[in-house]
């Protein structure tokens, strides 16, 4: 019963609407709107600019952290290390579905990127950094975030299933399951960057003058 409550309480926190918080409060508009019409930190990059769409993202990623910290509720989970892998999994991928359908935006909302990736700081950090490490690079080289973001996911499984051969089972699906995830969410992005159409992110600005210069 309070498994079921908890992971009902991850999801609220997945729904909490940022990017539609801090469209409307700070530019009068609601970001599904404009863009691609998601409140994922991709779009909310494209529409509010760099300072604005870091912090979306930086909120995001703060919405997967927290939910998966709501075990602690939880003190007999702190003792048996499987079940806790599995029930901060369990909520992580709750709080990721609030941010995909999130009850207070009329389940309108984002892909569930950033959100994912607080859950894997807050469930294995070493796996996350090599996410995020794979995404900063291809941004840094592409400024796509859609493809940044596809390649990051995929690097999940790849950590989990090769590079660190973890033999929990639930893991390993998670893994699997999370990338299939987000290329799903990411299909129109990638018919657009296969038809050369992807807008790429206000960043690196300076970069890209000198190498038109």
């Amino acid at each position: 019963m309070k498994e079921a409550l908890l992971i009902i309480l991850a999801y609220l926190i997945g729904s909490i609407p940022t990017a539609l918080i801090i469209s409307k409060k700070f530019f009068g508009i609601d970001i599904r709107d404009y863009g691609s019409g998601n409140m994922g930190a991709t779009n909310a990059f494209r529409v509010l600019g760099p300072k604005f769409g870091t912090l979306i993202m930086v909120l995001d990623i703060l919405k997967g952290m927290s939910a998966v910290g709501l075990f602690y509720f939880l003190p007999e989970y702190l003792h048996n290390e499987l079940l806790r892998t599995n029930f901060m999994i369990g909520l992580g991928l709750a709080a990721v579905l609030g941010h995909i359908f999130p009850v207070f935006a009329n389940f309108k909302g984002g892909k569930g990127v950033a959100t994912l990736l607080g859950m894997l700081i807050a469930v294995q950090p070493i796996v996350a950094l090599c996410c995020a490490g794979v995404f900063l690079l291809v941004l840094f080289l592409t400024r796509y975030v859609s493809l940044s973001s596809i390649l990051g996911a995929i690097m999940l499984p790849v950590s989990v299933l090769w590079i660190w051969n973890e033999h929990e089972v639930t893991y390993r699906a998670f893994a699997l399951v999370v990338a299939i995830l987000v290329i799903i969410t990411h299909q129109k992005n990638i018919g657009r960057l296969i038809r050369g159409a992807e807008n790429r992110v206000p960043i690196l600005k300076h970069r890209d003058k000198r190498k038109q210069a």
